[in-house]
């Protein structure tokens, strides 16, 4: 049985579009208002929108196979992927593009190949709970989602939501596996749907968060500050970062607001136009609490200062790194959700 596009949308989280066009189904984490702003503004960023970063499709059947065909096309930098397929929280397969390759050290600058990919998965007898993770780096259409003809699919959605922004590392950079993103381990440690913003070499930009979504979050998590540091002066810096927290509480007045300061980085004890990289924690702390009492956690500690735990050594944390992450951010956000 193959899905319709009615069935994708009770089944997919953390996408505020799902269509279907001559590719297949396709879904978008931003409007097409915040598509547009990025359009206009900065063409890189707008090819970045089009990543499936935080998505899942989760649902209950009792389909005892699953049939997945799609294409993936180039959303970033990055040109590898993976979908993860889980069955009762525990992983039983996957499809990517680099599990038959030798991978480098720093296998952010290897090249993999793109295009169709299919897979049949065997579910096991019985009722499930299947999730399948869309790629963080990549867009995707699905051209076949099937499970067998007879079976039930019923969604699985959190109560929750929560919208994330952020930089490269809370899109995903540089995770091989969507599913060890910080911030989708996170989430589902918290069951909360994720609805996320992040795009890789972003800094506050409050044209973003001037444009409201049509839902309102019960939570809204902010992670930004290293790209500020490497790209503007400290006064263009603590102008953004006050008037992005200014539009977001406007118009999310009944939210949670939690925000997160960037995690070590290599070159972190050089200089720039900026000045030191610790001021950037002590700026957003600052200017967060002119508007009342918001959590402010520091991540500077929550990953291990040794390159072996970053994919490029330097600044994205690898899998291994975003599990030290998620763990040091758990200890401290639980305190706020």
């Amino acid at each position: 049985m193959k899905l319709t596009l009615t069935e994708f949308k009770q089944i997919t989280t953390g996408a505020v579009r799902i269509e279907e066009g001559s590719n297949g189904v396709y879904f978008r984490r931003f409007t097409e208002e915040q598509e547009e702003l990025y359009n206009i503004t900065n063409q890189s960023f707008y090819m970045k929108t089009f990543a499936s970063s935080g998505m899942r499709l989760s649902f209950k059947t009792n389909s005892e196979n699953l049939f997945m065909k799609f294409k993936v096309f180039s959303a970033t930098t990055r040109s590898y992927f993976s979908v993860d397929v889980f069955v009762n929280d525990k992983p039983i397969g996957y499809i990517d593009n680099f599990s038959d390759v030798k991978l480098d050290l720093d296998y952010t600058k290897q090249d993999f190949p793109l295009g169709e990919f299919s897979k049949e998965f065997d579910l096991g007898k019985g009722d499930k709970n299947v999730r399948i993770y869309l790629p963080w780096s990549l867009g995707i259409f699905i051209e076949e989602l099937s499970i067998d003809d007879g079976a039930y699919i019923e969604g699985v959605k959190p109560e929750k939501k929560v919208l994330v922004f952020g930089d490269s590392i809370t899109q995903g950079y540089d995770a091989l596996r969507p599913s060890n993103r910080y911030m989708t381990k996170i989430t589902d440690r918290l069951n909360l749907e994720e609805f996320n913003k992040a795009i890789g070499g972003e800094k506050y930009f409050p044209k973003l968060s001037k444009l409201k979504d049509s839902f309102a979050p019960d939570y809204i998590i902010v992670s930004y500050g290293s790209n500020d540091w490497r790209r503007l002066d400290e006064e263009t810096f603590k102008n953004n970062c006050r008037e992005f927290y200014k539009n977001l509480l406007n118009n999310y007045p009944d939210s949670k607001l939690i925000v997160i300061t960037p995690i070590w980085r290599k070159d972190f004890r050089e200089e720039y136009q900026f000045g030191l990289f610790e001021n950037v924690e002590k700026d957003i702390r600052e200017i967060v609490s002119e508007f009342g009492n918001i959590p402010v956690i520091s991540g500077f500690d929550f990953v291990p200062k040794n390159e072996k735990f970053f994919a490029d050594l330097r600044l994205h944390p690898n899998d291994e790194g975003f599990c030290y992450h998620t763990d040091n951010l758990y200890k401290e956000i639980i305190k706020y959700i």
